[in-house]
């Protein structure tokens, strides 16, 4: 999807009511954008856009699927994305002013002589909302066929020295009580 204008919208040329659009979204798509923490992405965004008069409300549902590295172990995963976003657009004479002002990130100001409307940021944005901010392996998985059987040791040889150091500092201090 390098094309930019399959981002574009040309929504003056709408009926009122509500119209779909679907966009796929590959690694192509976020490499442009930058670093991700997610590889292998096959993303599918359906947009419905309900055209009033003076605004338009859109509605995101993100779909697909997304390689990330477990939090916990270390070792690739494959992820569902799904999640669901709102859009209100507005149409106004003085959008800047009216975007600077505006509290809620669900509403967008665009100017009343706009004929286009402009989605490839929002469909980046949702589609990195829709992953979990804690990626880890499924608690019925740990330690399984899945898991990094040799860093989750090592974890716990590492918690159980932490709780070791701990015990010992707390009771340091009371040694020179039990001379008295």
């Amino acid at each position: 999807m390098a094309n930019k204008r399959a981002f574009d919208i040309a929504f003056v040329g709408l009926k009122p009511g509500v119209h779909e659009f679907e966009f796929e979204l590959d690694d192509k798509f976020f490499v442009e954008k930058g670093v991700q923490d997610f590889s292998n992405a096959n993303a599918q965004v359906k947009m419905s856009l309900e055209k009033n008069t003076g605004f338009m409300l859109l509605k995101f549902e993100v779909g697909g699927k997304a390689g990330v590295t477990c939090d916990r172990c270390g070792n690739n995963l494959h992820i569902d994305l799904w999640d669901e976003f709102k859009m209100l657009v507005k149409l106004v004479d003085n959008p800047e002013e009216m975007n600077q002002q505006e509290e809620d990130p669900d509403v967008h100001y665009i100017p009343r002589n706009e004929s286009h409307l402009h989605v490839e940021e929002w469909l980046y944005e949702f589609v990195l909302l829709s992953i979990p901010f804690q990626k880890s392996c499924k608690e019925s998985e740990l330690g399984g066929a899945n898991c990094n059987k040799e860093v989750l040791e090592k974890l716990k040889e590492m918690e159980k020295q932490q709780l070791e150091n701990n015990s010992n500092s707390i009771w340091k201090g009371l040694e020179k009580f039990k001379e008295n």
